[in-house]
């Protein structure tokens, strides 16, 4: 995503998950790019921890964070990152200023059944593989190394967290390759 302009239409939150299912990259940004990239794909406050040894980083957006790894070369590169929706529910203004550095609007809650529904609509869409964790289900795409976990307790209402059926987070992860 580009530095929006007054006046441009927001994007809806539940399009940016279905298109980040499909291809892994959030913002044109995804597992392999450096820290200037993200840095001029992402524009919006951030704070930094990097662990003691000086190896990793994660970036903290508030409900939007990225990992990064400090390489030989001596450049952070992504390594993963995820998008921790279930923040909305108690933390609204999180979106309100996510869409206005953006240009991306979350709802307060992200129904799964939604997500799904715009990923029909998509081309290209990916395969999805389920499988139980315990309380959530996760919706792994293989093909774009993005999973989705949804909250899957029927006791569970909707208020200051989210409820039974919707997205508590989506992350992008590097697979492990067979050397």
């Amino acid at each position: 995503m580009t530095d929006r302009h007054m006046g441009e239409p927001a994007v809806n939150g539940i399009e940016f998950l279905a298109s980040l299912l499909r291809t892994g990259r959030p913002h044109g940004i995804g597992i392999g790019s450096t820290l200037g990239e993200v840095d001029r794909a992402v524009r919006h406050r951030f704070v930094d921890v990097v662990d003691d040894e000086g190896r990793s980083l994660r970036r903290d957006y508030g409900f939007v964070e990225f990992y990064f790894n400090f390489t030989p070369g001596g450049a952070w590169v992504m390594s993963g990152g995820s998008v921790e929706l279930h923040r909305l529910a108690s933390g609204p203004d999180m979106a309100e200023e996510w869409a206005r550095t953006t240009g991306v609007e979350f709802p307060r809650y992200v129904a799964w059944e939604a997500v799904r529904d715009e990923l029909v609509r998509v081309p290209g869409a990916p395969e999805l593989h389920v499988g139980d964790q315990g309380g959530f289900l996760e919706y792994r795409a293989a093909a774009s190394d993005v999973s989705v976990i949804v909250l899957d307790d029927e006791e569970e209402e909707r208020g200051y967290h989210v409820g039974h059926g919707d997205v508590w987070s989506v992350s992008l992860w590097a697979p492990v390759r067979a050397s």
